[in-house]
């Protein structure tokens, strides 16, 4: 299948996984950020269907972390990325998301990713514009970052990646953790390195 057919496909089943609810999957992403040594992390302003990481970005907040959200500066161009608090005003963005209309441009250390599809190995579909590949490929050539998508587990599926795709260090759904054998050295929750 192509990807234009992964896609439509993962979109069908994030739907159908969205109108069952979340679960405790942004106590689990939360869980999973607060034990990580990291101090700047960078979400998303979710839309349509994406999970929704606004809980964990609030707990990582109220415990004193820095919590960014990307604003797209142009097509082929790697994401920035704007401070954004709960009281933070919003605007809207390109492609509809919601970006903060002032505060502080912030270098994350940690990602929560959205995605349509991933799989076992820590690969994503994303929407086709190449923003996240090209933001991990800049922040990884600067130092160490901690990429975690978030999704619900029936977003999983067989990816064929090409040569410019990042992988995931993570996966977080409802379900649990998806941690790639291919990006070892990870800590689980409560056990941060």
């Amino acid at each position: 299948m192509d990807k234009s057919g992964q896609r439509k496909a993962a979109f069908a089943r994030r739907k159908a996984a969205h109108a069952a609810g979340p679960g405790d999957a942004a106590e689990r992403l939360a869980a999973l950020l607060l034990a990580r040594p990291e101090r700047v992390v960078a979400g998303y302003m979710p839309i349509r269907t994406e999970i929704d990481p606004l809980p964990a970005m609030r707990a990582l907040v109220a415990a004193g972390r820095r919590v960014s959200v990307p604003v797209i500066a142009g097509e082929g161009q790697p994401l920035d990325f704007r401070e954004w608090t709960p009281e933070v005003e919003m605007v809207a963005g390109p492609f509809g998301a919601q970006v903060p209309a002032a505060g502080d441009w912030l270098t994350p250390q940690a990602l929560i990713v959205p995605l349509v599809a991933f799989d076992p190995s820590g690969h994503r579909l994303g929407y086709g514009g190449g923003f996240y590949d090209r933001t991990l490929a800049r922040l990884r050539a600067a130092g160490p970052i901690f990429a975690a998508g978030f999704a619900y587990a029936a977003q999983e599926a067989p990816l064929q990646p090409e040569p410019t795709d990042e992988p995931l260090d993570v996966i977080v759904t409802e379900r649990g953790l998806v941690t790639p054998a291919t990006r070892p050295g990870l800590a689980a929750p409560g056990e941060a390195g």
